[in-house]
């Protein structure tokens, strides 16, 4: 006798997809995120392909994968999503230290963060004519 199936957490026209455990500060990150968040799919790819930001292109893969996951596993339009939530989240921190003069240490953090990025499937509105 095996465990009842955990219930679906999201909407059933939603995706999403996470990536954890990035090299980069959650404030770096959330910028990007901010970028995209709100925008239709192929829009924020757009945004994320011509970004200056060193991680757009690791935020561009999590975001692909979220449409592949849209596609492939819950059967929604690619054309019609729209990226519904991006958040960041703080990860753990390596502390390291940086010798300095008189024999003294400054203490060095560098920190990681965790991505989420959820699509939804968006009606599109029929006009009548």
């Amino acid at each position: 006798m095996g465990k009842a199936k955990a219930p679906r957490r999201l909407a059933d026209n939603e995706a999403r997809a996470v990536l954890r455990t990035i090299r980069i500060s959650p404030q770096k990150l959330n910028l990007v995120a901010a970028l995209i968040r709100g925008k239709k799919v192929q829009a924020a790819l757009a945004d994320l392909e011509f970004s200056q930001k060193r991680i757009a292109g690791t935020v561009k893969k999590t975001l692909e994968s979220a449409i592949a996951n849209a596609e492939n596993n819950h059967d929604l339009d690619v054309d019609a999503l729209v990226v519904a939530e991006a958040y960041v989240g703080k990860s753990i921190v390596m502390k390291r230290f940086h010798t300095r003069g008189r024999g003294r240490a400054s203490r060095i953090e560098k920190p990681f963060a965790h991505l989420t990025i959820v699509v939804r499937e968006k009606e599109e509105k029929v006009e009548a004519a």
